[in-house]
């Protein structure tokens, strides 16, 4: 890939970095070659990205090329938004405070070069905030006030204002910074893309065990990408990869919601985007959006602090509680009495002022379709836990236990379920989802939607064993050449 660094004055560039183009802002923006390049990486050095500024356009022109701009529009929206910058000083506060303690002034600026500073001080608090604001050079404004240290502001730093004891400590972090981003060559005759897969090494219930994480890695290769890992700590490295593969538990308020965000607006591929991560994520919305498209789901009140009258007119005792936003049958409750209704209610209004409380309907194993691009790519039935009434059994300091599953030929499914399946994932959008559905004689019910189904060796694979894998990754390299061309 061509990489570029565009600023003011190339005289203002006295840093030697093999493979590395220096123009001018005014000559990227007018001079034809650089608009009929392909594949580019553009780091974008001017001194200011004001609006309509040269700064703001050649990102904004990189955009439009095709081309990796680093800081992209965004970004650059972002480092003058204020209430973003009082949002990113309140989450780093710790690691402020902690960063700032021994200083006795009452402001302090802090230039980050390349995601690093030359102080081990402030080495971490250093790559933060470049991984939140990713502009190569960059400078921070720190204030005293109110017994804290805070982040007043964060802007470019324009490069003849580096100071001169620091240089040798920037082409030190320059080399480093465009060796990592530089993609090798590769000896096959078909195009090479680059696939970050997001994992929680951490993470108790994955939506992939290791092995099926494994498989994945051998079907990006036989398509022709490259299949790296990443953790919530590579968040400044998105721009390296053409798509990104989340196979770790989605949430709205988490990293994994901001790294697909973070992909949208970088133009990469994302599985699953920022979109169906938040309509997925809430089961209100899922509830209500459901209900709207006549597909058929349980009886559902939606459940505030001044109607549980309704909830026990409409469903009656048993009923299931739903937090908004649980996963893996996490956060969801059977209640069958009275007091236990008022003390679930009462916890879960505590997190949320709408909750979900639906018809209980006893089943001996659900439904799941496994939905990719609109079309049905598997079929299982996941059992009940031993003993339980859902399918995963959770314990407070114990082992989650979960029940057997059946994975069956798409084609063998009754076809009301995987027509019920399409139609639901389709008010979603055309990424990879898993639609559990209850069936009671001819009644079938969905019952949620999953943006990021489970996908583990030995059980949604039984099927389609090696061809599951091809499957998801054929999708990710058909859109990565969608756009590309």
């Amino acid at each position: 890939m061509h990489s570029i660094v565009v600023v003011n004055k190339p005289k203002d560039w006295n840093l030697h970095i093999p493979d590395v183009e220096v123009v001018s802002a005014k000559a990227y923006l007018t001079d034809s070659k650089y608009s009929e390049i392909r594949n580019a990486r553009v780091y974008n050095l001017c001194q200011s990205y004001r609006y309509q500024g040269l700064g703001y356009y050649v990102s904004l022109l990189a955009e439009a090329r095709g081309h990796r701009s680093i800081p992209n529009i965004t970004t650059i929206q972002d480092l003058k938004s204020q209430s973003i910058i009082r949002i990113i000083s309140d989450e780093l506060d710790k690691l402020i405070q902690r960063s700032f303690a021994r200083l006795k002034s009452s402001h302090f600026i802090l230039n980050i070069y390349f995601g690093k500073h030359p102080s081990k001080v402030y080495e971490n608090l250093s790559k933060q905030l470049y991984n939140l604001f990713q502009a190569p050079l960059l400078r921070a404004h720190f204030v005293y006030e109110d017994e804290k240290w805070q982040l007043q502001n964060i802007s470019p730093l324009p490069i003849h204002q580096i100071p001169e004891h620091h240089k040798p400590h920037v082409l030190e972090f320059a080399y480093a910074y465009f060796a990592k981003k530089r993609i090798r060559a590769v000896n096959v005759s078909r195009p090479t893309y680059d696939l970050a897969i997001l994992l929680n090494p951490d993470e108790k219930a994955p939506p992939s065990d290791k092995k099926a994480i494994k498989y994945f890695i051998e079907a990006a290769e036989e398509e022709g990408m490259r299949a790296k890992i990443i953790t919530k700590n590579d968040y400044s490295r998105i721009p390296e990869f053409d798509a990104l593969f989340i196979r770790e538990t989605t949430a709205v308020n988490h990293h994994t919601y901001r790294f697909a965000r973070r992909a949208l607006a970088e133009n990469i591929v994302v599985l699953d985007d920022p979109a169906s991560i938040v309509k997925c994520a809430n089961k209100v919305y899922m509830a209500e959006l459901l209900k709207k498209a006549n597909i058929p789901i349980p009886k559902t009140v939606i459940v505030h602090k001044g109607n549980t009258e309704e909830l026990l007119q409409t469903l009656g005792l048993p009923c299931v509680l739903k937090q908004p936003d649980g996963s893996f049958s996490n956060g969801v409750v059977k209640v069958n009495d009275m007091v236990t209704l008022e003390d679930e209610l009462e916890h879960f209004f505590s997190q949320s002022d709408l909750i979900i409380a639906q018809e209980f309907m006893p089943t001996d194993f659900d439904w799941r379709i496994g939905v990719l691009d609109k079309k049905p790519l598997y079929a299982c039935k996941y059992y009940m836990a031993k003993d339980h009434w859902q399918i995963y059994d959770w314990h407070p300091g114990r082992r989650m236990k979960d029940g057997a599953h059946e994975t069956i030929p798409i084609e063998k499914a009754p076809p009301k379920i995987v027509k019920i399946a399409q139609r639901a994932a389709s008010l979603i959008g055309d990424g990879f989802y898993g639609v559990d559905i209850k069936q009671s004689g001819n009644n079938v019910m969905v019952i949620e939607i999953n943006d990021n189904p489970s996908i583990e060796a030995g059980v949604e694979d039984l099927v389609l064993k090696e061809e599951l894998y091809a499957q998801v990754m054929k999708y990710f390299l058909q859109r990565i050449k969608t756009k590309k061309e």
